[in-house]
């Protein structure tokens, strides 16, 4: 196989023109995004659901599905980036904020979890001008039963 895309110089600039592409689109977008997360977008235990408010069914579904289309183009091509030059996890980090699937919060927790990523992101907000990210769970107060006796009686 190896041989055959050596030998058609089409297939091979066709391959090289969309590496650099998305490379050059890479460096460009995946800043952008990653500047625009709220702060506190990993710093709840579940995520909740956020719905896409058109007056029209038929358009929130065509949003729904353009919105996944681009998370797989950003995740094939996070995936390319990890063997071919370009910032891989980070594009792979976009695409899952893109991508709408079962399980999808806690692999972004566990991605952004990781130190070496986290650091990645945060210098992209820093030099955004925009904060940290935040990763600790918000606490709940805690809820009272019933009325408090503070004198001991009953």
């Amino acid at each position: 196989m190896l041989e055959q895309i050596c030998t058609n110089e089409t297939l091979l600039l066709w391959l090289l023109s969309a590496s650099v592409i998305s490379f050059v689109a890479s460096l460009i977008i995946v800043p952008f995004v990653l500047a625009r997360i709220p702060a506190d977008y990993f710093s709840e235990t579940a995520r909740h659901r956020r719905s896409v408010n058109t007056p029209h069914f038929l358009l929130t579904i065509l949003i729904l599905i353009l919105k996944n289309c681009v998370g797989l183009i950003f995740l094939f091509s996070g995936i390319l980036m990890l063997a071919l030059p370009g910032q891989g996890i980070l594009t792979i980090l976009v695409a899952l904020i893109f991508l709408d699937f079962p399980g999808k919060y806690r692999l972004e927790r566990k991605i952004i979890g990781n130190h070496t990523v986290l650091s990645g992101v945060n210098w992209v907000r820093r030099k955004a001008g925009k904060p940290e990210l935040i990763l600790e769970e918000k606490k709940a107060p805690p809820q009272r039963r019933g009325k408090v006796n503070l004198t001991g009686k009953r």
